[in-house]
């Protein structure tokens, strides 16, 4: 971990544990949808809003020459090399229902490499974090993923799109993958399920149609605990991620591939 690395991750967990706290604060006073995005059901909150502004002034205040690409707001440009990748709550349909699975993702890149990363999971107030060659830590215990399973004692975390198109093929292969597994669980926050891949409750993760903000620091944290994390275009038309421990990445890929996730 270079001085860079930790500057960077340290302060990314300082922002996202005070954007946390406004985010849990906000759900106890109750949450509407502000608006829709790609669809009717891929709504944004006051609250959504609120986070990313804070989130943006915490950053650039310290750091006013870095570039800041966030989900709910403009893009803006840097000069000095670091851009931090800003969702403010991944998991809004869950944050909106008062379901406790939606977290603050805050990672930072240098020359285009994610070299740390912080997703703060708002509910439990577990932290969980990594800087690139220095591994992961939940609540700053190291973690890891878990031991080498056979494909059909795997359980496989996975997510839908907004789009009902995607998500009728995503359905399609999702059926042909259940029983060749031991289970499959969709939760609602690709940054978390990253995250429980990481520390290993669960065996593996794949979603097509998440954006760079769901997965740049539960990205790192996950390869930084010994997953592999791959990027390929989706059956659907959308970037698909897919990862397992190293150990157990091509095995899974295969299955990923001959149950229909991907292009092809």
């Amino acid at each position: 971990m270079t001085d860079l690395s930790a500057e960077l991750l340290a302060l990314a967990r300082a922002v996202a544990a005070e954007a946390a706290d406004l985010v849990r604060t906000r759900r106890a006073d109750g949450v509407s949808v502000a608006a829709t995005k790609s669809s009717a059901v891929d709504v944004v909150t006051d609250v959504d809003r609120a986070a990313e502004e804070l989130i943006r002034d915490r950053l650039l205040v310290a750091r006013p020459t870095d570039a800041v690409l966030g989900e709910e707001g403009d893009d803006v440009p840097g000069t000095s090399g670091v851009r931090w990748i800003v969702d403010p709550i991944d998991g809004t349909v869950n944050f909106l229902y008062g379901i406790p699975q939606y977290a603050v993702s805050i990672a930072a890149e240098v020359d285009g490499v994610v070299v740390a990363g912080v997703v703060f999971d708002v509910a439990s107030r577990t932290e969980y974090a990594a800087a690139r060659g220095a591994g992961a830590t939940r609540d700053g215990q190291p973690i890891g993923v878990r031991a080498p399973a056979p494909l059909a004692e795997r359980l496989v975390l996975t997510g839908f799109s907004y789009s009902a198109e995607r998500r009728a093929i995503q359905a399609a292969a999702v059926a042909r993958m259940l029983p060749q597994v031991r289970d499959l669980r969709r939760m609602g926050s690709c940054a978390l399920d990253l995250c429980h891949l990481a520390e290993g409750a669960a065996d593996a993760y794949v979603e097509e149609g998440t954006e760079l903000w769901d997965h740049a620091a539960a990205g790192l944290i996950a390869e930084e605990a010994g997953a592999q994390v791959a990027h390929a275009p989706g059956a659907g038309g959308r970037n698909c991620v897919i990862a397992a421990p190293r150990h157990g990445f091509e095995e899974f890929l295969g299955l990923v591939q001959t149950c229909g996730f991907l292009a092809g």
